[in-house]
């Protein structure tokens, strides 16, 4: 047990050796980019039903036992950092009931999506998540080899999955009693004399995004790709829509059918599908409407593969502010209208603050009202919020802002309207105006007063001449 632990620590060092060489000083890029086979190795979970015979969408209970997979000469770019990347060394030893099983799977015959994404995960600071369990529609046999094919299922945080369906050891009756030294402690998988489990690659299936956020009237493709080994064949895909607990087809398509009706807005390039295994789903004109989850559904003659895809529809709002300008007047409310119209999902904030010129930072306010959210023909939203101005409590001059956040917006859009400073009028503008006309006058009879007095200063000075 020891002798295993320490050997899986190694392992996951080796696993971390190219991130500090990934990390190290750039290098020159070399002309063409050149190919090295590497093991990549991954923790994963191996997960069955405690009922026989229940798929695990059905929500059967289900158990769960550590395990790693390795995919054994995955053929990657070699830019000069794979230097410590080493080939993955079984763990020596008698596993036992805990320990965790190791599933071997070769890809000689199909290619592995995003290697390079599964290879450096842990060097980009990204998480994957992998299960293993056994294919539930495909049986071998009873007894010992009743298990014979697994389906791996690899879900990066950055949002790529990759689906993996592995062909399993094979064996006959006789070879029962042969392989019965070789079972799994726990899980009575048979494995061979290294004590893994020894699988094939035999159909694999991608996408790039689990999630996907677009605006309405835009275009979005959907990604959706398959390979499959020279024993396998391709049979048919569909992908459907599922929203709100109500789902529809979207397109289907049956090898050796005529083809596929058209569909308004949506499009699978057949041609694509049939020759490379791009089944992507393209999307035209996105409204309100084609928001939900997508599944994209590859099938062949034994097996079945599919990917999920969340589309979100997020458009931002307009704001507006009535009026712009305030003049304030005594006895007088003024209400200001921030109306946010043309958005898109409900959730959206309104808040308000003023500011005045002695103030450092802008003052909340919470007297607003709120109108109810109304939907337009297009699916957005719209409400209205309103701040009333008492010339008895307000000062001026201040700004008056209307901040609105939603998910649709990189930042919050804020607007604002200026409270002028009241201007002097009535009795106000008689007492300054006549205060001003005596000042006046009082500065105009002194002037006068001195200008008179000159000349006879002059005539007192002239005398003793």
């Amino acid at each position: 047990m020891e002798m295993w632990l320490l050997s899986e620590a190694a392992q996951r060092v080796q696993r971390r050796q190219a991130c500090t060489r990934k990390r190290g000083p750039a290098q020159a890029p070399a002309p063409v980019p050149l190919f090295r086979r590497v093991d990549i190795a991954l923790d994963c979970s191996y997960v069955w039903e405690d009922v026989r015979g229940l798929l695990r969408a059905s929500g059967g209970s289900s158990s769960q036992h550590p395990a790693t997979l390795v995919l054994r000469g995955i053929s990657v770019r070699d830019d000069g950092n794979l230097d410590d990347v080493t080939e993955y060394e079984v763990p020596q030893g008698n596993p036992d009931s805990s320990s965790p099983i190791v599933f071997e799977a070769s890809a000689q015959s199909v290619s592995i999506p995003h290697a390079e994404s599964l290879l450096h995960a842990e060097c980009d600071g990204e998480e994957v998540n992998c299960e293993i369990s056994p294919y539930s529609s495909q049986q071998a046999g009873e007894g010992l080899c009743r298990t014979s094919w697994f389906m791996a299922t690899l879900q990066l945080s950055g949002g790529i999955s990759v689906t993996l369906v592995l062909r399993g050891p094979h064996c006959s009756s006789q070879e029962e009693k042969e392989h019965d030294a070789t079972l799994h402690p726990k899980l009575r998988i048979p494995m061979s004399k290294e004590r893994t489990v020894l699988t094939t690659v035999e159909f694999q299936s991608s996408s790039r995004n689990t999630s996907l956020r677009t605006h309405l009237g835009s275009s979005v493709t959907l990604d959706c790709r398959f390979a499959l080994a020279p024993s396998s064949s391709f049979s048919s895909l569909e992908w459907r829509r599922q929203h709100r607990g109500s789902g529809r087809s979207l397109f289907q398509y049956q090898v050796g059918s005529t083809g596929p009706a058209a569909q308004p807005k949506v499009h699978v390039d057949v041609a694509e599908l049939v020759g490379s295994g791009d089944a992507s789903l393209s999307l035209q004109g996105v409204s309100v409407e084609d928001e939900g989850t997508y599944i994209c559904l590859v099938s062949t003659p034994l097996h079945q593969a599919q990917h999920i895809i969340q589309l979100h529809v997020a458009e931002p709002p307009r704001v507006r502010i009535i009026p712009a300008v305030v003049s304030f007047e005594r006895d007088v409310t003024t209400t200001l209208t921030c109306t946010v119209a043309g958005y898109y999902p409900l959730d959206v904030s309104v808040s308000w603050t003023q500011k005045t010129p002695e103030d450092n930072v802008e003052i909340p306010l919470s007297n607003a009202r709120f109108s109810s959210h109304r939907q337009s023909r297009d699916g957005t939203y719209s409400i209205t919020s309103y701040l009333s101005i008492s010339s008895a409590t307000a000062q001026a001059p201040a700004t008056y802002s209307c901040h609105v956040s939603h998910v649709a917006l990189a930042e919050p859009i804020s607007v604002s309207s200026h409270l002028k400073a009241p201007e002097q009028t009535g009795l106000e503008g008689l007492v300054g105006g006549f205060m001003a006309t005596i000042i006046f006058i009082i500065v105009l009879f002194v002037m006068l007063r001195r200008r008179a007095a000159k000349p006879k200063s002059e005539q007192l000075l002239r005398a003793p001449e």
